[in-house]
């Protein structure tokens, strides 16, 4: 079967780093080409990186009729602008999460991708990794009893100015950045929306973006997810689901390796043991999925509304954060 061609827009470190090899490796996509608005990075780029095809700019790339879809992982405050323009070239998109500034912008991009009549997908690839898949089945069967509590936590140390993540009027700050992983996964696991949140955050002094965030979401009836996140504290991340009957951690919840067996720790009423999942590369899974749903003609992996939802509550969250007080998460 021919492989569907992937166009990527931006020299993206990230890409570099974490999925131009496990594509290398694909059945079903091609890294076929990359755009800058430096043409000779581009070329540099796709050297390394193994595209056949460079541009100077993101137009060029989206003009080409080869290219079959597209992955933005541009700063966040262009990601709208690039998903609109991807799908006026009839290009479905994986975009780099957040998938928006706020939930308006995400109500605006899925809608518009609607009307042209191409898939939009928002890359949360840890929801493809075999650990999170068994983790869901284990709190949908009931195991931990009544799951009535998810705490995450995800930081890492970044005080380089330069840094896309340090500036705060592209869309930088810890709560884009990673925030939106702890509030994603605790949404997954309760498998519902919170109705309120409250949020406290710290900001450089000088980069001005959030640097420390923390906050409570109320699922309603009880349930409760709490969760901080970091750009300038020790690498740490961990998340757990503790219910009436029993809890769950998982040990490298989103930035798992692609190489080891996923450690998710079960604790219930008998004894504790360690599911070893699968080894797998989460963005291989994910790419391959949204691959596999455009060949199927089929829906997105992860539909559009779930990623509007989740930026609904960082929007909230975000809120909060101004007001001091507790704010309801608007339904779209």
């Amino acid at each position: 079967m021919e492989r569907l061609r992937l166009g990527v827009l931006g020299c993206s470190n990230h890409y570099a780093l974490r999925i131009a090899a496990p594509l290398k490796s694909s059945l079903l996509v091609e890294p076929y080409a990359v755009a800058s608005r430096d043409e000779a990075r581009a070329r540099k780029y796709a050297k390394t990186t193994g595209f056949s095809k460079a541009y100077g700019s993101y137009e060029s790339l989206l003009a080409d009729t080869d290219v079959d879809f597209v992955y933005i992982p541009l700063p966040n405050h262009l990601h709208l602008e690039y998903i609109k323009k991807a799908a006026d070239a009839g290009k479905p998109v994986i975009c780099e999460k957040p998938i928006c500034l706020n939930a308006n912008e995400a109500a605006e991009a899925a809608a518009y991708c609607q009307s042209k009549n191409v898939s939009l997908m928002e890359a949360f690839m840890y929801r493809f990794h075999p650990q999170w898949i068994r983790a869901k089945e284990i709190v949908s069967i009931g195991e931990l009893g009544e799951l009535l509590t998810v705490h995450g936590h995800f930081s890492y140390m970044n005080k380089d100015a330069n840094n896309i993540r340090n500036k705060a009027d592209i869309g930088g700050g810890a709560l884009y950045d990673i925030g939106c992983y702890t509030v994603s996964s605790a949404r997954y696991l309760f498998g519902r929306e919170p109705l309120r949140v409250v949020c406290t955050l710290t900001r450089d002094s000088a980069f001005k973006t959030d640097v420390l965030v923390s906050g409570i979401l109320d699922f309603g009836e009880g349930k409760t997810s709490t969760f901080s996140v970091s750009t300038q504290m020790c690498p740490c991340q961990r998340v757990t689901a503790i219910g009436t009957g029993g809890n769950l951690s998982i040990e490298v919840p989103f930035n798992m390796y692609p190489d080891v067996p996923g450690n998710v720790t079960i604790s219930v009423g008998i004894g504790q043991r360690v599911i070893k999942t699968e080894i797998a590369d989460q963005y291989l899974q994910e790419f391959d999925a949204f691959a596999e749903s455009l060949i199927q003609k089929a829906e997105t992996p992860t539909p559009v509304s779930d990623a509007i939802a989740n930026m609904a509550v960082l929007d909230a969250l975000f809120k909060s954060a101004g007001s001091g007080a507790w704010e309801a998460v608007q339904k779209y």
